[in-house]
């Protein structure tokens, strides 16, 4: 169930099968019960045909004994004298009642004779009581009475209930739990099936407004999730090019402003090194002490004016690039090498990759190199260590200095910002530029040696086969 369609024919089957099944399991259950209860009226006429049935048979064994007793057919089955210490119960019974006679159905269990029912006829004599009896037909008038009991409690059951509107209250009630239910379920589907297409057009309505770190969370391998693993990915790259044009723009103001700075100091260098250096040709004045004093000041001043001119002049500066092969780590050995000298107090070391190939321009990495070497130099200071890790489009320069201040990584690459006594605040500024002129870019990483440590990164290219004679010398080499 991969795409949209397949979950949607699911939903729609679901809630059209389900709601169906339920109603007809309901109404065959009701109609079963319905058919169950409508032979009501004719239970209701067999219950009055036994009712019937039994008076008339029970007034005909009772006509029958009676005419039988009076015309001398039916002895007595017993005759009771007074005093009546030993007289059966119902005997006695019918004697204290004070009746003159008494018919009674009785089981043939119930006196001496056993067997069927007997129909007892009590007559009351002057000296005690006669009883006469009369067995009753096959039929227990017992059970025929229980049944008819039975059948009328039914009836009058069934009666109490209106059946119809019953069972249309009840197919009501339940078709209206199932309809709910149905509902209920095809909500909590269709909820499941557009929460990701709402979470995706909020989330373009977010990165329209220009929140460009907007995200939104993976949901499974549809169309939807592949939907929103291109937005993702689409969100990130804008968010990653903003800030590389972002940046860029702030490089191509500060490149104008440096192009001033550097023609309106050129104007004023050219007459003040002309005008000094007539001053130091005329020594044959009278205060020759102070004339050297004060050329020896502008002449400073001079040149210190000069190297921000040459810094301006490098940062605004846009060379051709030229993209070819670089090893890094030739480059890296003829840096340190060219560098170690003017720094005998600091210890460089290197951690080489077998092969570190990358497509830049050859000016643009030394100078990289150049600006990372000695801000590392000068961090670690004599007796520090500077290390230089190489990789596949990658090198790595470690200090052993003090390390870089949380407001430091705030504003480590803008421009004139420094965090040097006498730097410029462009030397990390120019070194992003070139390597994102290269097409790679610059991080700061956690140090190896406890300072700060910078790692560049640029575009991997195929290495470059070397001679045999040039790789030995290089490796003869020792840092």
């Amino acid at each position: 169930m991969n795409s949209i369609r397949n979950r949607l024919v699911v939903i729609f089957v679901l809630a059209t099968i389900a709601p169906l099944a339920a109603t007809w399991w309901i109404a065959t259950a009701l109609l079963e019960h319905s058919a169950t209860l409508a032979n009501t009226d004719q239970l209701d006429t067999l219950s009055k045909t036994l009712e019937r049935t039994g008076r008339a048979l029970y007034q005909q064994v009772r006509d029958s004994l009676e005419a039988g007793v009076a015309a001398g057919r039916i002895g007595p089955l017993g005759v009771y004298e007074l005093p009546g210490a030993d007289w059966p119960e119902d005997v006695r019974a019918f004697w204290e009642s004070g009746e003159a006679e008494r018919f009674s159905v009785v089981e043939r269990s119930q006196n001496r004779d056993g067997g069927a029912q007997l129909m007892l006829y009590y007559v009351r004599r002057a000296g005690g009581v006669a009883v006469y009896a009369k067995p009753f037909p096959a039929v227990s008038l017992a059970r025929l009475r229980g049944e008819y009991r039975s059948a009328r409690e039914a009836v009058a059951e069934a009666r109490a209930h209106d059946i119809g509107a019953g069972l249309v209250r009840t197919f009501a009630v339940l078709v209206g739990v199932v309809w709910a239910l149905s509902l209920a379920l095809l909500v909590f589907l269709a909820h499941r099936v557009s929460r990701p297409i709402q979470q995706l057009t909020a989330g373009l309505a977010r990165l329209a407004a220009g929140d460009l770190s907007t995200r939104i969370p993976p949901a499974g391998t549809d169309e939807t999730g592949r939907a929103i693993q291109a937005f993702n990915e689409t969100a990130a790259e804008l968010e990653s090019n903003r800030d590389r044009m972002v940046y860029l723009a702030q490089l191509a103001s500060w490149r104008q402003l440096a192009r001033k700075m550097a023609h309106e100091l050129k104007n004023s260098l050219t007459p003040i090194r002309l005008t000094m250096e007539e001053v130091i040709a005329r020594r044959g004045g009278n205060d020759r002490e102070f004339v050297e004093q004060a050329a020896g000041i502008v002449v400073d001043e001079v040149e210190s004016m000069e190297r921000r001119v040459r810094a301006f002049s490098e940062f605004s500066a846009d060379p051709p690039v030229r993209l070819v092969t670089v090893d890094l780590n030739d480059a890296v050995r003829e840096r340190v090498m060219l560098l170690k000298a003017g720094r005998p107090g600091v210890r460089y070391e290197t951690r080489l990759a077998p092969e570190a190939p990358v497509r830049a321009d050859a000016d643009l990495v030394k100078g990289i190199l150049t600006n990372l070497l000695e801000n590392a130099a000068d961090a670690a200071g004599p007796g520090g260590t500077v290390l230089v890790v190489t990789a596949a489009g990658a090198v790595e320069v470690h200090d052993s200095g003090p390390g870089l201040s949380e407001e430091a990584l705030r504003h480590l690459f803008e421009p004139t910002i420094s965090f040097k006594k006498h730097g410029m605040g462009l030397g990390l500024s120019i070194v992003r530029k070139n390597a994102l002129l290269c097409g790679g870019d610059i991080e700061t990483i956690a140090g190896e040696l406890g300072g700060a440590a910078f790692r560049v990164t640029l575009p991997v290219a195929e290495p470059v086969k070397k001679a045999p004679e040039a790789s030995a010398a290089r490796a003869a080499v020792n840092l």
